[in-house]
């Protein structure tokens, strides 16, 4: 199976070691090759906010940048690793180029199946909302999330503190290889159950096929599925997938 690593830390340092060992350890635990990408060796443009991509495609895209060679390496990969150095209380400048320019997986997912974390790194604090913050990213985009990881590397580091590190890396490792082993699309939860059903009725009623997420919804059939990908849903799962059809409605015409 293949892991990606996608560092946006432009030192090789803190982050970057993390992300190493944390790979490290996955690759001790079975069968796993893995890709570590500097976001700093590509290169990436700031998003100018057209919604092209979102709105009619994202070849449409007017930057012509290395954006589609790291959503395909995303893409490739069994599992997904987003690593960033806590940067003034929030992903690094080069983690939000890259970010920015992924929205319409947010719109359109299609990394089902595919496992997703984070590692965030920091002096002070304020890196579980970071972490949080990109757990919310791999889900948007369909992934399997597993819960990221916040390691401090205030410095001089003390050997407690290299201890404390390592435990917590191996620890998620351990989370993130058993999810990744299991390559499973489950059942989904109510909340991402909600966002698909009330998304899709808002796409359906206030869209049409000009716009690609009309046109990507009506060629997966995800007008008439229950989910993004085949599921059998319990009666629960059922009535809240019939009361979120309602609700996308009555947002819409609220709108």
């Amino acid at each position: 199976m293949k892991v990606t690593a996608f560092i946006g830390s432009a030192r090789k340092k803190h982050t970057y070691n993390a992300a190493v060992k944390f790979l490290e350890n996955l690759q001790a635990l079975g069968n796993i090759d893995y890709e570590i990408v500097r976001l700093s060796d590509f290169n990436l443009a700031t998003c100018k906010g057209c919604k092209l991509c979102c709105d009619r495609g994202e070849e449409l895209c007017p930057l012509k940048d290395d954006r589609d060679v790291l959503i395909k390496k995303m893409l490739d990969s069994d599992g997904i690793v987003f690593a960033t150095p806590n940067y003034f209380f929030q992903v690094s400048a080069l983690m939000k180029l890259f970010l920015d320019r992924l929205a319409y997986l947010g719109h359109r997912p299609r990394s089902f199946g595919q496992a997703f974390t984070s590692i965030v790194a920091q002096g002070m604090g304020g890196g579980d909302k970071i972490v949080k913050y990109l757990d919310f990213i791999g889900f948007m985009m369909g992934c399997n999330t597993v819960k990221g990881s916040c390691i401090t590397t205030l410095e001089p580091i003390t050997d407690k503190g290299r201890v404390k590190i390592e435990r917590i890396i191996d620890r998620h490792s351990r989370r993130y290889h058993s999810t990744l082993m299991k390559k499973a699309r489950p059942s989904p939860n109510a909340m991402r159950l909600m966002m698909f059903r009330m998304g899709r009725t808002g796409i359906r009623i206030a869209l049409d096929d000009s716009f690609r997420d009309y046109a990507y919804y009506r060629e997966k059939g995800w007008f008439e599925s229950d989910f993004f990908y085949p599921v059998r849903l319990n009666v629960f799962q059922k009535l809240i997938g019939k009361v979120s059809d309602m609700l996308g409605v009555q947002w819409v015409r609220n709108r």
